[in-house]
């Protein structure tokens, strides 16, 4: 008789899951039958006692809240829809994926009960169960895409899931609304060269969409795995350690249409003195490549400062030095958050500065 997935028995045989469970030098708590089970995708085998769905949903939600929560002490400025954007650019598929691979993990070629248990077991044939995403189903999801309609950050909130995007019973439901102030691909600020869709590792860009949930999902799922035989404390270290460490350049998040005007609205909004700018210095002027070192200064205080070939430049590229300085503030590196009051003999919660939020151009 042949199962979809390989018997749980023979986990403790498996050479791939020993060297897995050491090289992420998990706590002998967790069994190595559970790390089997996190590593087949719901894909390959339908039934919720020996897929991964119920693990992967409770990584994601654990993963999503530290991330989370990380962010807004570390920035306490970021936009919102910088945030959303962090948030999947630690959190969603495709850095998780990169863990995945980072951690050796790799995949069978055919799921199936004589398959190696150290092998990641998934389905491009079929996209299995899709985990439970916290939001609301959208009436209108079908026709955002189809009438560009906007939504508006209250909305993404509310209604859409952690990462911002619209919670839909179709794949290919639209992921951002809102022109905004975030980078088109945050794919690329996750510091990954992506080959063309036809080179791809995993086939064509549809297989490659269900191979990098599936190592998603695995990355999930062994947190959830953690979080349930070792605790909030062990998970927390786990998920600083693999996730929060990774290099993420927020500042290449943001876009700004018109950072002068941005930049003036934020002044007047800090009751600080209209911005002005200043030449710093200059060289080349009549030669073919000059470049012009401008300052952005409010009073005596300089704001901002950049170069550029031309004047104009100089000053807008100033502007948005000025007002990356100012959404990208942290207290420090080593800054609480809320979950480390839920240690024993913990300080009293001081709470962290609230930014009255980003300045609205419209």
């Amino acid at each position: 008789m042949s199962y979809p997935s390989p018997d749980p028995r023979r986990a403790v045989q498996s050479a791939k899951l020993a060297a897995l469970h050491a090289r992420l030098t998990l706590p002998q708590r967790v069994p190595i039958q559970t790390l089997a089970r996190a590593l087949v995708d719901a894909s390959a085998d339908e039934n919720p006692a020996f897929n991964n769905v119920n693990l992967a949903f409770l990584g994601q939600t654990i993963i999503n809240y530290h991330v989370g929560e990380w962010l807004m002490c570390r920035y306490p400025r970021l936009p919102m829809a910088i945030v959303f954007a962090a948030m999947k650019g630690y959190g969603g598929v495709a850095p998780l994926h990169d863990v995945a691979r980072s951690w050796g993990i790799e995949a069978a070629a055919v799921p199936g009960g004589e398959v190696d248990p150290g092998l990641l077991q998934f389905s491009i044939h079929k996209p299995g169960t899709a985990v439970t995403r916290f939001g609301y189903r959208r009436v209108e999801a079908a026709y955002l895409q189809k009438f560009k309609w906007r939504r508006g950050i209250s909305s993404r909130v509310v209604m859409d899931d952690d990462f911002g995007d619209v919670v839909s019973e179709t794949p290919n439901a639209p992921k951002n609304g809102r022109k905004a102030k975030v980078a088109a691909n945050v794919r690329d600020v996750v510091l990954k060269t992506e080959p063309p869709p036809s080179m791809t590792a995993y086939g064509n860009e549809e297989t490659r969409q269900l191979a990098e949930a599936a190592y998603a999902n695995a990355v999930r799922a062994i947190v959830g795995a953690l979080y349930a035989h070792c605790g909030r404390e062990t998970v927390k270290a786990f998920i600083r350690a693999h996730i929060l460490s990774r290099s993420l350049d927020l500042a290449r998040l943001f876009t700004f249409e018109v950072p002068t005007k941005e930049l003036r609205l934020l002044c007047d909004r800090e009751g600080w003195e209209t911005p002005i700018a200043r030449l710093l210095s200059e060289t080349g002027r009549q030669s073919r490549t000059p470049v012009f070192v401008v300052g952005i200064f409010s009073g005596n205080d300089k704001l901002g400062e950049a170069a550029g070939p031309n004047l104009d430049f100089g000053r807008k590229k100033a502007a948005i030095n000025a007002l990356k300085s100012w959404y990208l503030y942290s207290p420090g590196e080593n800054v609480r958050v809320p979950s480390d009051t839920l240690q024993d003999r913990a300080a009293p919660w001081e709470p962290v500065h609230i930014d009255l939020g980003e300045v609205n151009t419209n």
